[in-house]
């Protein structure tokens, strides 16, 4: 294989970090074995570097805002973190108002995220309250994450999508492909319809956790060839969706995949996919 490209920017769209022996994540038990531990900015740095990741999106792990205070504190002494994705409850639109007012004073929050898809109504996202609330999501210039992981989460998207046309969202860990059945449809299906919504984006990020314990990135293959395909590269960005990718492989492993599934296309298509798509979708100013 010829040698990767080695683009001028390198963002992670997609990393977490908790601190379990200080604040709750509810979703977090000890059943997910290894991250159910604690996972801060210095357990991942020398993995960034060593990657060549040059910035790095903060992305909530849970619905309170503790997690988001966390890692605005974090990001304040970390120069190479270049965006924040927060919580607010959309479900309370005059609270919501008031969280996203104060979030102005952090020009590092760049976008907003629920974990919808733990929610029993998976069209939660479609409530009338919700609406109100992502209005305003929408006037402070924040973005919204959405994490998909079946049929309905990506119908509801769709609709979502044309409600607020001139709201950014994202699909984070392309929803899940199959890969481990080696299955394409329904999901090939779902994301062209959603690829059919030009304010809508999508992450390569969580494909290992969605793959056999015996992965390569060509088994990724065709799942992400079908994204680009439908969303074009402008629209395409990459994650490492740590802590959660040791359940199924390590940091620098999953990163040096995801940067082997891209290699087929133009220097310039992944150099969209590298930095140029995540700096337009999250404001980065690249």
């Amino acid at each position: 294989m010829t040698d990767l490209h080695t683009p001028r920017h390198s963002i992670d769209t997609h990393q977490h970090l908790w601190v379990i022996s200080e604040r709750s994540y509810d979703w977090l038990v000890p059943e997910y074995g290894p991250i159910f531990d604690d996972f801060r900015m210095e357990d991942v740095s020398d993995d960034i570097n060593a990657s060549g990741i040059t910035g790095t999106v903060l992305v909530q792990a849970a619905d309170t805002y503790e997690d988001t205070f966390y890692m605005l504190s974090v990001a304040e002494k970390t120069p190479s973190i270049s965006g924040v994705v927060a919580w607010v409850p959309l479900d309370r639109p005059e609270e919501a108002a008031a969280a996203l007012s104060m979030f102005k004073r952090a020009p590092i929050i760049k976008g907003i995220r629920n974990l919808t898809h733990n929610y029993e109504d998976p069209r939660w996202i479609l409530r009338p309250e919700i609406a109100d609330s992502l209005k305003m999501v929408e006037e402070h210039g924040y973005t919204l994450d959405m994490v998909s992981v079946n049929s309905e989460h990506n119908h509801a998207i769709v609709a979502l999508a044309k409600r607020h046309p001139g709201l950014k969202i994202v699909i984070d860990h392309m929803s899940k492909p199959p890969v481990a059945q080696g299955e394409l449809n329904p999901w090939s299906d779902e994301m062209s319809a959603l690829a059919l919504e030009p304010n809508v984006f999508c992450k390569i990020s969580g494909l290992n956790t969605a793959s056999g314990s015996d992965w390569t990135f060509n088994d990724w293959q065709p799942y992400v060839d079908h994204v680009v395909a439908n969303f074009g590269s402008n629209r395409v960005m990459l994650g490492s969706d740590w802590p959660v990718s040791i359940l199924n492989g390590d940091f620098q492993g999953v990163w040096k995949a995801q940067r082997e599934v891209i290699s087929n296309y133009t220097v310039d298509q992944q150099d969209d996919i590298y930095f140029r798509s995540a700096s337009n979708f999250y404001s980065l100013g690249l």
